[in-house]
Parts: C-alpha cells; structure tokens; sequence
C-alpha cells in the first residue's frame, strides 16, 4: 500500500493552471476528485475529498454530484449522515480504449505467465503516470494467487525496482526534469529513497536491470527492466518474489537476467509487427 504522502501527490493536479489561459480548471479539479479513490480507500465522503484534494466543501459537492450524474462516480445515500460515492462503470469505458490499443500487452501475456510460474512470484508491466507507475497487465504464478497484483494498481516512482527502471531508462534531460519534480512535489518520499534511486540507476549501469529489496513491501524482492519502444516511450516489467520463495542469489544471478532476456524478445517481437 502506498504511503499517505503518495496517495496526496496522485490527487494532486498534474501542473499549476493559474498562469495557464488554455488549462481548464473545472475539469483539473473534477479529475482531481476521481483520483482520490484507491483500492485501501474506495468510498470516500465529500469531507474525505475536500481534505485530500485541498478544495472547498462546496467546490467537491458540485463536482461529486456532475461526476456521479455522468456515471464516473456512484453515490450511496445510506451511508453515513450525507452519503459516500464511490468509483463509477463510466471510468471503466475510459481505460478499454487505452489498453485495447497497447500491443505489446497480447504479445507480452505467455512469457510473463511463463516467467511468473518458473519463480514462484509474479510479472507486471508498467507505465508512467506523472510521479507514479501504473500496472498495464500482470501474471502471477499458482502458488501466489493470495497476492494482488492487479491493472491499474499505481505506486509512487521512487519507491520500486520498477520506477527506478524507468528513471534509468529515460533520456539524461527527462531523467533530471522528473527528479526535480520528485524532489520539489514529494520531498519526502524523495529524501526516503534518494540512495536507493541512485543504487538502481548504477545497477542498471552493471546489470541492466533494477533490484529491489522489500522497500515497497518487505517480504517481497523485485527486479525490474525497461522497454524502449521506437516511439521513445518506455514500458517496464517486473518480476516479484516473496522472500521466503527467493534462494540466495536468484534475483542477481538467475531473475534478472531471465527477465532482462524476456524483455529482449518482446522488443524484437514488437519489431517484426
């Protein structure tokens, strides 16, 4: 589960449209609200919303109320003194169209599942969302049907092997912009783990991929490499374990170069479409 500074940053609008004539401040702050439900908190109150948005009550009240008009959020009267709402099915209309439309996902499906059953844990891909990573697919093996990885599952850049990944992965200038962005928009998260950013980039210098040792959750070991597409944009996966599955040694001399030899073949697979 991400931090709580985290989760504030992902409701947080995505840039400052004060100075901006052509940004749409109503439509920031209504994707502002939507962005406020996550898994460990899917039915939030108006009040819950005003605290984690930072706008007035009256503000979230008519933004809650359009956005469960139009189906993005569902409100149940019942609950509590003045209701709660939740995520609505209209979201879920929004994500298809992006996911159809991402290849590498079908062509990616068997080697990650088969990847996933070899070491016991589970393979995700990911993207960037402003300062997070978002899952775009994932498979886990049988003996982890317990754990949850899941689409759409988001967590901050700088706290997994995954993140780490991308920010090796980027061009030198967009690498230095994002740092600078985690640095003045989640200062804390970045002073927690400004060692380990710097461990992952030299890592993926040595290695090419990325370690992760239990700092998004402690009983799980991640490694992770980067995709490049020729569009420039950059996916990563990620193979997870939990510890008490992991011999000495695996994530080095066995995970990371397997999944760094997964990747490879997908990218010449994407080459040939």
């Amino acid at each position: 589960m991400p931090p709580a500074s985290a989760a504030s940053a992902a409701a947080a609008p995505a840039d400052d449209g004060d100075t901006d004539r052509q940004f749409a401040n109503t439509l920031a702050r209504g994707l502002q609200v939507l962005s406020c439900f996550t898994a460990a908190d899917p039915i939030l109150t108006n009040k819950d919303i005003a605290a984690r948005t930072g706008l007035a009550r009256p503000t979230v009240s008519r933004l809650t109320y359009t956005l469960t008009r139009l189906g993005y959020l569902r409100h149940h009267p019942r609950l509590g003194k003045y209701g709660k709402y939740e995520l609505g099915t209209a979201v879920l209309s929004l994500a298809h169209p992006l996911l159809a439309n991402i290849s590498v996902r079908q062509i990616a499906r068997l080697p990650m599942k088969e990847l996933a059953d070899y070491a016991g844990g589970w393979v995700s891909l990911g993207v960037r969302e402003r300062l997070n990573m978002v899952y775009i697919e994932t498979a886990r093996s049988r003996a982890t049907q317990q754990v949850t990885p899941d689409i759409g599952q988001t967590f901050p850049i700088v706290v997994s092997a995954m993140g780490r990944a991308y920010l090796a992965a980027v061009p030198s200038r967009e690498r230095e912009a994002l740092i600078n962005q985690l640095q003045v928009k989640t200062p804390e998260l970045w002073r927690a783990h400004a060692e380990h950013v710097e461990q992952g980039l030299q890592d993926y210098i040595e290695h090419g991929f990325c370690v992760g040792r239990g700092d998004y959750h402690p009983k799980t070991h991640t490694v992770a490499v980067p995709l490049r597409r020729a569009s420039g944009d950059v996916m990563v996966f990620n193979c997870a374990v939990r510890v008490d599955n992991l011999a000495p040694g695996a994530l080095e001399n066995d995970l990371g170069p397997r999944l760094a030899q997964m990747v490879r073949s997908i990218e010449s697979a994407l080459d040939q479409e």
